[in-house]
């Protein structure tokens, strides 16, 4: 008896736990200052559990989001762009707060940028 409890206490837990995840399916947008100029950027999120899938829309073009993850209140990906014939890799990762995620930029190995992308309603 006490053992089915403990188990169905813990799932509680777990759906409890799902259910505060955050919501970053959808789009948001983003206008940041960088190294080459003001990037203008949507995202189009699309969450299935913790697996982050979608794209990178800027004025340069669109790219499918790679390697996405989400885990609760946070969110990762890359986004690969061919600039000047080269694959440059860029990593993302963020912190939703209220209608907004706080992300910071690694671009390769050369730049890191932080930036607010806010959620288009």
């Amino acid at each position: 008896m006490i053992r089915k409890m403990g188990i169905a206490a813990l799932l509680c837990v777990f759906a409890c736990a799902g259910a505060l995840a955050a919501d970053f399916n959808g789009k948001w947008s983003a206008e940041f200052d960088t190294q080459i100029g003001v990037q203008k950027y949507t995202y189009e999120f699309h969450v299935d559990g913790t697996k982050l899938t979608g794209k990178a829309v800027s004025e340069r073009g669109s790219t499918d989001i790679q390697e996405g993850t989400i885990a609760g209140d946070t969110i990762s990906f890359v986004e690969v762009i061919n600039f000047q014939g080269n694959d440059l890799r860029i990593s993302y990762t963020g912190k939703m707060e209220v209608d907004q995620i706080k992300f910071t930029r690694k671009v390769a190995d050369f730049a890191t940028e932080e930036l607010t992308a806010k959620r288009v309603k």
